[in-house]
């Protein structure tokens, strides 16, 4: 293994974007698991089961006693759990479901080795304007919303569809900057450790 001390358990472009941003270095080693939520499962404990088990799977892919991090992230509206969608027309039902609605945007994110495990969850309401099909149809072609939980990136091009947040943006992207990070140092992992400052006044 390459020698950082943390590891991702994810192959989301946008968590390792946002480590980067508060400067923790690490490897990506995505987890292989079983995504289906459970029967009558509520999307905290979905979430927080995700987060859980693919911090579990890598850290027992990994030699030595490595830091694993590992988060999920759904979208909940009307109680109905919206995670990647499965083709167009899927992804077509979610928008249409989101449009003109509040949401609840939940991660979860797990840290831990072979000793410990924590686990936090943040939660942030969404509100969309009305989205017109054609909008929905455009959009779906664009690409974007293939591979993001409730078919849209708050990030990318689905910025305009979002009239107003209430919670951690950085959580809806993927990864709760603020929680996160002192997740991390309660493990002992040091924010800005790869950041390199400039400042005129040093």
């Amino acid at each position: 293994m390459v020698d950082y001390d943390l590891i991702l358990a994810s192959a989301s472009s946008r968590r390792t974007e946002i480590l980067r941003q508060i400067g923790v270095r690490h490897q990506v080693v995505p987890a292989n698991i079983d995504e289906t939520p459970r029967p009558q499962e509520s999307a905290v404990d979905y979430v927080k089961r995700m987060a859980i088990e693919k911090t579990q799977y890598v850290i027992s892919l990994v030699p030595d006693n490595n830091l694993v991090l590992g988060a999920d992230t759904c979208v909940v509206c009307d109680s109905n759990i919206f995670g990647k969608p499965r083709d167009q027309d899927d992804a077509m039902e979610m928008l249409h479901a989101l449009s003109g609605k509040a949401h609840q945007v939940y991660t979860a994110v797990a840290l831990g080795n072979k000793e410990d495990c924590s686990v936090i969850v943040s939660t942030t309401d969404v509100i969309f304007r009305k989205l017109s099909k054609q909008e929905c149809l455009s959009y779906w072609q664009t690409g974007e919303p293939q591979d993001k939980a409730g078919s849209y990136a708050i990030q990318g091009y689905g910025a305009v569809f979002v009239e107003s947040i209430k919670g951690s943006y950085s959580g809806v992207v993927g990864l709760p900057i603020e929680q996160t990070s002192l997740l991390l140092q309660g493990f002992g992992v040091p924010i800005w450790g790869s950041a390199k400052i400039n400042s005129l006044f040093l």
